[in-house]
């Protein structure tokens, strides 16, 4: 028998609100519906799009000068390859105890599990001492221009809170000698680009000393890809890698700026996706992902752009990753253009706070331990836009033993995404014990 975690994760899978990148794309209305009726409660919608919706639920607390507290997770999930798959992407079916589908991990789990510790909330059935704000945010995927971004600019009454619980909620770390639950406290900056370049048509069959718009953007990639990434090594970083249970060469390595790749290579041995982690949180990275140039085979492209996924450190702007591109391009710099296409900067929230305690509490009544470890994210979430605001945002869950923090972070937007039953058990459980904790009047 399912329970009522499991089932609402299962039905936001089959309503497949996939977006890719496009305004017409998404469909979150399906999941809001869903929402709508789980909790018997109409709710705000914001719909700034035809069909993208958000939907927001604030719960006045009975103490006016208590701290707010917004739950908010996303409901639209990234495309998917159905080839690379053994189940059905949007089956949700359980298998071995897991339940497989797109968003299984990125991040349904967790939108089904705050939806239901939210729930009584909602309901009325439990009052809140402060404000409690329950957000299920269209556009996620595609940097929250349609959901998050636009609420926080122009609905801030609506969904601000100071404190704030939203994603990732990992597994636990292999490389420690004492249970430890890592709690995501920042990430860093996107500055998605398009690189851009322009030629003179003529025939394919005569290229002799042609202006060929594409040979310029692969002269420019080929210097990206070769050139080596900046190196930051954050206070955060530091503590991170204390924490870790690793021979004591290779953990001074890992927050040594210049020993900090070899060290990754060694990880790379034994744990390939963990080093994977470990490069992009103390590295800038450059991703170029997309190539588009002319319109016929035989027609010389008079028009060459490319678009570049580029996750920066703190203290990294964009003049700093335009400067680095163009150095970066070589010769070939002069002849491209750069468009910013997301401009923010890393966003780190503080540890000496209410929230922290609240689920440090919630950690120690379920596992008998208070080790909470600050860990920083590669990806982007709605988080920044709140941080932005001033609000304090941490991201948590509790799995079972079944999936270890590197196995996870490879089904982010991969073939196979699953996340086990007793998973989204459990991070449901903490939830319903952080909000107690955070909101019960004293």
């Amino acid at each position: 028998m399912t329970t009522d975690v499991v089932e609402l994760l299962q039905q936001l899978i089959r309503n497949a609100c996939v977006n890719d990148g496009t305004p017409e794309s998404g469909h979150e209305h399906r999941s809001v519906a869903t929402l709508q009726d789980f909790f018997g409660v109409a709710g705000e919608v914001f719909e700034p799009v035809p069909g993208r919706q958000s939907l927001i639920y604030r719960i006045e607390g009975s103490d006016s000068a208590a701290p707010s507290l917004a739950l908010v997770p996303h409901l639209d999930v990234v495309p998917v390859q159905e080839e690379g798959w053994s189940q059905d992407p949007f089956g949700a079916e359980i298998v071995d105890g897991f339940v497989y589908g797109r968003g299984a991990v990125d991040m349904l789990n967790v939108t089904a599990a705050m939806a239901v510790a939210a729930r009584p909330y909602i309901r009325k059935e439990l009052e809140p001492r402060g404000d409690l704000v329950f957000v299920g945010a269209a556009d996620e995927e595609a940097g929250g221009v349609h959901g998050a971004h636009a609420l926080v600019d122009r609905r801030w009454d609506l969904v601000g809170a100071e404190y704030l619980l939203t994603e990732v909620a990992y597994p636990p770390l292999s490389h420690v000698d004492q249970p430890t639950v890592p709690v995501a406290v920042g990430e860093k900056g996107a500055f998605w680009s398009i690189l851009k370049a322009s030629g003179t048509p003529g025939h394919g069959s005569a290229p002799y000393r042609s202006d060929n718009a594409l040979q310029k953007i692969v002269e420019a990639l080929h210097g990206i890809f070769e050139a080596p990434f900046p190196v930051g090594i954050s206070p955060e970083w530091i503590r991170f890698v204390e924490a870790l249970s690793l021979d004591g060469d290779l953990k001074e390595a890992l927050t040594d700026p210049d020993r900090v790749d070899e060290a990754i290579d060694m990880l790379a041995v034994t744990d390939p996706l963990f080093a994977r982690y470990v490069h992009a949180v103390t590295h800038m990275t450059v991703s170029p992902n997309m190539l588009r140039s002319g319109v016929k085979a035989n027609v010389i492209a008079d028009a060459a752009t490319a678009n570049i996924d580029v996750r920066a450190l703190p203290d990294m702007d964009r003049d700093y990753v335009d400067s680095y591109l163009r150095k970066s391009m070589g010769t070939a710099r002069d002849e491209i253009d750069i468009t910013p296409v997301s401009d923010w900067g890393a966003t780190i929230s503080p540890t000496d706070n209410l929230l922290w305690e609240a689920i440090a509490d919630g950690v120690a009544e379920m596992e008998g331990h208070r080790n909470l470890l600050p860990t920083l994210m590669n990806v982007g979430t709605d988080a920044r836009f709140f941080r932005k605001k001033g609000t304090i945002a941490h991201g948590v869950g509790l799995f079972d033993d079944r999936m270890t923090f590197s196995e996870m972070l490879a089904l982010f937007h991969g073939h196979d995404e699953r996340v086990s039953v007793v998973s989204v058990e459990r991070t449901t459980a903490l939830y319903g014990r952080v909000l107690e904790r955070f909101l019960t009047p004293s």
